[in-house]
């Protein structure tokens, strides 16, 4: 009997810092931009497609 009562004292221990980690997550700005990766496949890359292509100055 405990047994259960050691086990529930992790598990609510465990998910208080599962809750503490969010809170903390939340209010440091983790979760501010949900719009930008989004269209980020939108933009066009800067480099070339291939990474074997070297590009030469003359």
């Amino acid at each position: 009997m405990s047994v259960i009562f050691i086990l529930i004292a992790c598990s609510l221990l465990l998910a208080g810092s599962f809750l503490g980690a969010f809170l903390w997550a939340s209010r440091s700005g983790q979760f501010e931009d949900d719009y930008t990766p989004s269209i980020r496949i939108l933009f066009d890359d800067d480099k070339p497609s291939d990474p074997c292509q070297k590009t030469t100055k003359k």
